[in-house]
């Protein structure tokens, strides 16, 4: 019993389940300063929760599709994962993820409407990436990077249309950033994705041209960097952390243009965390 919780814990991806949850409460947190500037007592504690769960819902629900339609490629890359390793057959994978997703948009609904669309069309997304927009050069990543960045949103969705419009630029951040590490660790995976038969932009347009790629989005990430401070949507404490978060962007470029995929997209998620801990103190 304990073996098979595991193993859909580990389909989900649960650590990353936890940690989109967490960027989506900072997301109702930012919102809420930037909306109110009223003090965290009036916190709307319980919207936060239910938006935290329903984003671990459905990203677990998108991770799980995209390792039932990626057996192929995940049985050269990652034999250990759950579906190739024959701890979780297909159709079991298959009526998880479609609970998890029904389950995840009913509570977005109760929420409110705003985050209710944005849950379905998130969940549609997730579907559509794993089935067809992974093997797509560029568009996949660009899905991935606007899942990531949504995960603000959705947050600050709890507000209405008021709310997206209040995190649009950290939106627009984490969507870069995301999309810079998915081209790297499409480099990465350039060999297993050859034999599966998939067209990623590394295989498409080469391995030098798709780093440069990923270089001028980080980079144009890190020029933007400072926007929320100067414009007082974040405080005092985001720009010097951001500082270091752009310091691990910078190192993430240096080694993908050195030919260091793997080294590069370690340092992508690293600088991730930092800016994400940036939008928490400037918050």
């Amino acid at each position: 019993m304990a073996n098979s919780m595991h193993a859909y814990l580990q389909l989900m991806r649960i650590a990353n389940c936890a940690m989109a949850a967490f960027a989506a409460v900072i997301g109702v947190l930012i919102a809420f300063r930037i909306i109110f500037e009223q003090p965290l007592q009036a916190f709307p504690f319980f919207e936060a929760g239910s938006v935290g769960i329903v984003v671990i819902l459905v990203t677990g629900a998108g991770n799980t599709i995209n390792d039932y339609f990626d057996v192929a490629i995940d049985t050269i890359n990652r034999p250990d994962r759950p579906i190739p390793s024959g701890r979780v057959s297909k159709k079991q994978a298959l009526f998880f993820a479609a609970f998890l997703f029904i389950v995840g948009i009913a509570i977005a609904w109760f929420t409110n409407l705003v985050c209710a669309l944005i849950a379905l069309f998130n969940s549609l997304l997730l579907v559509l990436y794993a089935r067809s927009l992974k093997t797509t050069p560029f568009f996949g990543n660009a899905a991935v990077g606007y899942l990531t960045g949504s995960t603000f949103l959705f947050g600050a969705a709890v507000f209405g249309i008021e709310g997206l419009y209040a995190l649009s630029v950290l939106f627009l951040l984490a969507t870069l950033a995301t999309i810079a590490r998915e081209i790297v660790k499409d480099i990465e995976d350039m060999e297993g994705d050859l034999k599966a038969g998939a067209t990623t932009l590394p295989l498409l347009i080469g391995k030098k041209q798709a780093g440069l790629v990923a270089s001028v989005l980080a980079l144009i990430g890190i020029a933007a960097s400072p926007y929320p401070y100067l414009n007082s949507i974040l405080g005092e404490y985001y720009l010097p952390l951001v500082g270091i978060a752009d310091l691990l962007f910078i190192a993430a470029v240096y080694a993908v243009l050195k030919n260091d995929p793997a080294l590069s997209s370690k340092r992508f998620k690293l600088a991730m965390f930092m800016a994400l801990f940036a939008f928490v103190a400037g918050a």
